[in-house]
């Protein structure tokens, strides 16, 4: 497990780009995977590959591409590696970032899934303040972790496992 994490880090170093663009689109079906088949219990029978499908392109086409040139912007606007960076970097995405990337997210995901705009934008105006909510539980923390991990930790943990 540590070597494929190594050589992942390392491709990543190489393509950054190109390892953030496959990664996204594999998050988004594997995690549409597992809601079907964790979550739901549909079985492989009645599992909805075209969605699954769909998720994958969101993630390549849009969450990778989109996160890959935030992420290079945020690295511009704080640099460093320390705490204090890492809380700066999670307050720029969760203010800036995060509501605008949102409600494309949920714009793009139920164009694809056939709405019409009308009815799009019923569902908007539904589901954006309880998902922007959700964000702020679950993202938050992750963030910090994650941009401080970036610059130390992460290899840290992974070198005593």
């Amino acid at each position: 497990m540590v070597g494929l994490w190594r050589s992942y880090r390392a491709l990543m170093t190489r393509h950054p780009w190109t390892v953030q663009i496959i990664t996204a689109g594999h998050a988004g079906g594997g995690g549409y995977v597992i809601s079907q088949q964790v979550l739901e219990r549909r079985g492989l029978t009645i599992h909805n590959v075209t969605w699954t499908a769909k998720r994958m392109r969101i993630g390549f086409f849009f969450v990778g591409t989109v996160l890959g040139g935030w992420y290079k912007v945020l690295d511009k606007l704080v640099t460093g590696g320390t705490k204090s960076a890492s809380i700066k970097k999670m307050l720029a995405q969760q203010v800036g970032f995060a509501p605008c990337f949102l409600g494309a997210f949920l714009g793009i995901s139920r164009t694809l899934n056939g709405l019409t705009v009308e009815g799009e934008h019923c569902q908007y105006r539904r589901d954006y303040m309880d998902a922007l909510i959700s964000n702020y539980y679950l993202w938050p923390p992750v963030q910090i972790a994650n941009f401080f991990s970036s610059h130390c930790t992460i290899d840290w943990l992974w070198s005593r496992l």
